[in-house]
């Protein structure tokens, strides 16, 4: 049977085809929220590093009442490198808002999560977003996006398929694009007539998969999931089968998920979406089913990390002085602590070392679990990130990306010579405009260090996306980067007298007054070696003065590196260093006769 009493439903998109504006604008028509409640814009990105940098990371679930049904809504992210929120929440949901920007249609991240819907058996809905753009080109973009849903295996949906046009910035949504509506009515209307009710079985055993973990100081561990057969009580004994055991525990506290929060609930039955407390060291993927007569559910399972960075203690001379977090035990825990929420990760300890191995999506997937616990007040010492190979049929093989970039006409050539350089072969090419949109198929270690070089050549105008593809058979080598690196000689404190001398053969890293130490990357190489430098000599000072002696320092303003930036841009032989309050470049192996030594013994820095 089917409940017609509430309707669970994902919201997945590209990222910033604007999710998170439509939810925003979804809770302030309800009715249901007081002004001082819903301050701000992108409510539901509460997380720092969301608001900074204007995506979604976690998936969070919230509530809208509408013609008396419970409308359970849930956000996920859009960036390709989160895809393992999107893979574990799916499941918990009857049907799914697939967002569609008016102008750009169905990207690369569309297809993705598209795909893990209709797997899990969702009912899609197509909303066309931001029809109100000068370039919007809506009944293009919905039909693109319907045969993407053929193309998927949807054909059987085409028939009725669900569709709206809305503009969640100007808060409204229509069935014509040409003509504006006062309000989102029609949408929500959508979701209550298309979308199914959950189906139930409420006389069946208990039964509900842990898609989800929050975190309480208080209680600990809150697991969050659908129940999919049954019912529930608050204080109820359950069985938690786990991956390697079964056992017995007590459901601690129960609650439901009720506008921007939960509330508590003395009982929960079949589609509701829920919350438990007291169930200690539950993980996700785990089921919780009755004590007698219950039955596990299938594991959850999400696609494997393509790329892996070494993780290890900071090992500079600066150790310490700012962060609270350096030892090897605290890090162990911090990434074991990581895992029991972000199911795409993956870590393992390097053999023979104090270092790990962490496995994730992308560069930005693993950047922000670093950025996370710099914030937390971790110091650690990160490598290049390098891709998984995999060994199929006893051939090795890479991942590969599809990559799309959208560039002003013009400024196409440096885009197709720089991917062609990395192994990248285009697919296809579109005019759209004064704009040209590129598809590249591109082997993923191809990308490392790409987005920048691309955003140098286009002067900032292009847009990349990319997403995993397949694996194909290992090919030649990737171009390396061009350019060596200023090594420093000495420890001190950067002049800017030593500095005016090295900036006419270099760029550099540091400002006047920034400390460095013996090994510490300060700046790039206009050569394509390596040079050791001393950053911080001063002028020598004599009692004699002349006209026209002393000079006028002007320095350039050094390169300021993001983190994305300073992992993209280091070799094998080269480390991020990161703490609560800097990243610093470095050398793998600090002292210069070191280095030397390892040269002439033939191996490399990462190899020791």
């Amino acid at each position: 049977m089917r409940r017609n009493d509430i309707r669970n439903v994902v919201i997945i998109a590209h990222v910033d085809h604007g999710k998170t504006t439509l939810v925003d604008c979804l809770l302030r028509q309800s009715g249901q929220f007081r002004d001082a409640e819903l301050k701000g814009e992108r409510i539901l990105d509460s997380n720092d590093l969301e608001r900074e940098r204007g995506i979604t990371i976690l998936s969070k679930n919230i509530a809208i009442p509408y013609r008396d049904v419970k409308i359970n809504l849930i956000d996920t992210p859009g960036h390709a490198d989160f895809g393992g929120e999107v893979e574990r929440v799916v499941q918990m949901a009857d049907g799914a808002l697939v967002l569609v920007d008016a102008a750009e249609g169905p990207m690369p991240q569309t297809r993705f999560v598209l795909e893990k819907a209709l797997q899990a058996g969702v009912r899609p809905i197509v909303v066309v977003n931001k029809v109100d753009r000068p370039d919007g080109r809506p009944h293009e973009a919905l039909d693109e996006a319907l045969e993407l849903l053929a193309e998927l295996g949807g054909e059987d949906q085409l028939d009725n398929a669900a569709y709206v046009f809305a503009s969640a910035k100007e808060g409204f949504a229509t069935t014509d694009p040409e003509a504006t509506s006062p309000n989102m009515q029609p949408l929500l209307d959508l979701l209550v007539d298309a979308v199914p009710g959950p189906e139930v079985e409420t006389e069946a055993p208990l039964q509900m998969l842990v898609t989800t973990l929050d975190w309480s100081d208080y209680v600990g561990r809150i697991a969050i999931g659908r129940i999919t057969a049954g019912g529930i009580r608050s204080g109820q004994n359950v069985m938690l089968y786990q991956k390697d055991q079964q056992r017995v525990a007590k459901v601690g506290g129960l609650f439901v998920f009720d506008k921007l929060g939960r509330t508590p609930a003395e009982q929960a039955s079949a589609g509701d979406v829920i919350a438990i407390e007291g169930l200690e060291n539950v993980e996700i993927g785990d089921t919780i089913a009755n004590t007698e007569g219950g039955a596990a559910l299938p594991r959850l399972s999400v696609d494997e990390p393509t790329l892996e960075m070494i993780f290890s203690v900071n090992t500079s001379p600066f150790l310490g002085r700012e962060g609270k977090f350096v030892t090897t035990r605290q890090l162990k825990a911090r990434l074991e602590k990581e895992l029991e929420r972000n199911v795409a990760l993956r870590v393992r300890q390097v053999e023979g070392s104090d270092s790990y191995a962490v496995a994730g999506r992308g560069v930005l997937h693993l950047a922000v679990l670093i950025e996370t616990m710099r914030r937390e007040g971790y110091e650690l010492s990160v490598g290049k990130p390098q891709v998984v190979y995999k060994e199929i049929d006893g051939i090795k093989h890479e991942p590969y990306e599809d990559l799309r970039v959208e560039v002003p006409t013009e400024t196409m050539g440096p885009v197709m010579e720089l991917v062609g350089l990395r192994r990248g072969t285009l697919d296809v090419m579109q005019q759209r405009g004064d704009f040209s949109l590129l598809s590249f198929k591109i082997p993923s270690r191809g990308l490392i260090g790409l987005r920048t070089k691309l955003l140098n050549a286009t002067r900032g105008t292009a847009i990349i996306h990319h997403r995993f593809d397949s694996y194909q058979v290992v090919e030649g080598e990737v171009p390396r980067r061009g350019n060596g690196v200023l090594i420093s000689m000495v420890s001190g404190k950067a002049m800017p007298f030593a500095l005016f001398g090295l900036q006419d053969r270099s760029e550099l890293f540091v400002a006047p007054g920034t400390e460095v130490y013996e090994g510490m990357i300060v700046g790039e190489n206009a050569r394509d070696n390596d040079m050791t430098v001393n950053p911080c000599r001063e002028k020598k000072l004599t009692n004699m003065r002349a006209s026209g002696s002393d000079e006028n320092v002007i320095l350039k303003p050094p390169r300021d590196m993001s983190l994305e930036a300073a992992l993209e841009y280091i070799e094998d032989d080269e480390l991020v260093e990161v703490t609560p309050e800097n990243i610093r470049l470095r050398k793998a192996v600090l002292g210069e006769a070191d280095r030397r030594r390892i040269k002439r013994a033939g191996k490399t820095a990462a190899a020791v």
